[in-house]
């Protein structure tokens, strides 16, 4: 443990907050403090209780005992009314952008813009966002809609928000969690300016080595408790591994040679969609986790949509187990054999209102019909067989007829996971599969994809982390502006050579 920090530069302090839910204590006693113009990471496994800290200090959540005190008063936030009143702002994973409007409306989301003659007067909003966007680096106008950014700007929007609020504490959730290295490292740039001119960041993220690199103080929870505590001092991601799962956890790495795999399950030939994807091929075969890396805006995710059937292809030939298909909506893919779990869990993949048992029979539901005459399906045998597959993939939860939206991130992904694995598909695409999914989470996550390939699948992973694909992947193509750039096998396979391959400009189609 470092010296007590210096009290006078303390911005916000948490004395002794305690919070539990139904019996389940997600919160024991915690001390917290966040400086001025450091930024401050908060870690820990999904559940631990970093977000329920947060939701506490924005007025979401009400601590059960304990105080809370910002500029040395305490302070009774009952509302997110009283944090923003305070100067805190909070930018939570799941971006609360408004589709369709504008940056500038963004920005003055929760403001009341002057008015004159009962009009909204937008020239003196529009004088201090744009300097705002002067200071952010915005690339784009305020009138550019949200929709047609990127998630980087898109975070950058939310900054602004922050700003425009004259917010002196700026806490960020994953805030790095889809972007790609280079844009991770333009916001890790805005922070610490943000930091410098006397902002103080509270920075959650499951990405320990940017933790280690861009954090002053940093702060540790397992169970609800703060476990570790470092202020003004270096810590280093294998400190902060075993701090987290409280033991020793070996860091995968790339050790293994390519292995032999069964005949090609899918391959694609060509293929594009008029917009993000320009001619790309691939072949993955039965038993192998093939990779696909590259930038955010690589097109890798539209690539993911053709094959599933969620995007329109305009050229070229896509087979599965030797058959062109043409897969109209993803209904057709699942009757083919193909699982995805997408990117966005939470709005695309999962019935957050439901049920972990539902969601995890959802796509074999057939399968519990009592007859093919009568659509009444067995529940007891429904609830039995996925009480098994939660127990096979970890599932943390009191029990399945719990819902989806009470679990932890991590969790939520392995329920994704599960639905895939009451009659394991020929072919499963997952979209970033450990985003947001703490590292206890991800080694999981990650044994339950290699022993579905070793019983036959075929694996499509996608992911923005490069250390995820040298850890999981048999074989790795990379992407960029909708082509692929090159193929890595076995031990070619590294964060280097990946980054590397990720910023190549290709002209023609690449062919395995």
């Amino acid at each position: 443990m470092s010296a007590s920090p210096d009290v006078s530069g303390v911005l916000v302090e948490v004395r002794g907050i305690s919070k539990s839910f139904g019996g389940v204590h997600a919160l024991r006693d915690v001390e917290f403090e966040i400086r001025r113009g450091v930024v401050h990471g908060l870690v820990g496994a999904n559940g631990a209780g970093k977000s329920t800290l947060i939701k506490c200090l924005a007025g979401i959540e009400h601590p059960d005992t304990g105080e809370i005190v910002v500029d040395g008063e305490e302070q009774r936030i009952e509302t997110p009314s009283d944090a923003s009143a305070l100067g805190m702002a909070f930018i939570h994973q799941e971006m609360s952008l408004i589709p369709g409007w504008s940056v500038l409306r963004n920005m003055m989301l929760g403001q009341k813009p002057p008015t004159r003659l009962g009009i909204i007067d937008w020239r003196p909003a529009r004088v201090r966002a744009r300097a705002v966007a002067q200071r952010l680096g915005m690339h784009f106008g305020l009138n550019t809609p949200v929709d047609d950014l990127s998630p980087a700007d898109q975070w950058l929007v939310l900054i602004g928000r922050a700003l425009m609020r004259d917010a002196r504490l700026i806490a960020m959730d994953e805030p790095t969690a889809s972007l790609s290295a280079e844009e991770a490292g333009r916001l890790h740039t805005i922070i610490r300016e943000l930091a410098a001119s006397g902002t103080a960041v509270v920075f959650v993220s499951h990405r320990l080595d940017e933790v280690s690199d861009l954090c002053e103080d940093v702060t540790v929870f397992r169970d609800g408790a703060v476990v570790e505590r470092r202020v003004a001092e270096k810590v280093q991601k294998a400190e902060l591994v075993r701090a987290i799962v409280g033991r020793e956890m070996e860091i995968a790495v790339r050790g293994r040679e390519p292995a032999a795999h069964g005949g090609p399950v899918l391959v694609v030939e060509g293929v594009r969609d008029g917009r993000r994807v320009h001619g790309v091929s691939l072949t993955v075969h039965a038993g192998e986790v093939l990779g696909i890396g590259g930038l955010v805006g690589a097109g890798r995710t539209e690539l993911a949509g053709v094959i599933y059937g969620a995007h329109k292809r305009t050229a070229g030939v896509i087979s599965l187990d030797g058959r062109p298909v043409e897969f109209r909506e993803p209904a057709d893919a699942v009757r083919a054999g193909v699982g995805l779990v997408p990117e966005e869990r939470r709005s695309e993949g999962l019935f957050l209102e439901r049920s972990i048992d539902f969601n995890i029979n959802a796509a074999s539901l057939d399968t519990l019909r009592r007859s093919r005459l009568v659509p009444l399906l067995r529940l007891r045998e429904g609830r039995r067989r996925a009480r098994s597959l939660a127990d096979a993939v970890t599932v943390k939860a009191r029990d399945v007829g719990d819902p989806v939206g009470s679990l932890s991130g991590g969790n939520q992904q392995k329920v994704a996971i599960a639905r895939w694995l009451v009659e394991p598909p020929r072919l499963l695409i997952l979209d970033e599969p450990s985003r947001g999914v703490d590292v206890g989470a991800r080694a999981e996550v990650h044994r339950v994809i290699r022993e579905l390939a070793a019983a036959g699948t075929a694996v499509l992973a996608i992911s923005s982390d490069n250390e995820e694909l040298v850890a999981l992947c048999d074989r790795v193509v990379v992407m960029a502006e909708g082509r692929i750039t090159g193929t890595l096998r076995g031990r070619e396979i590294t964060e280097d050579r990946i980054l590397s391959l990720s910023f190549e400009r290709h002209d023609g189609e690449e062919r395995e």
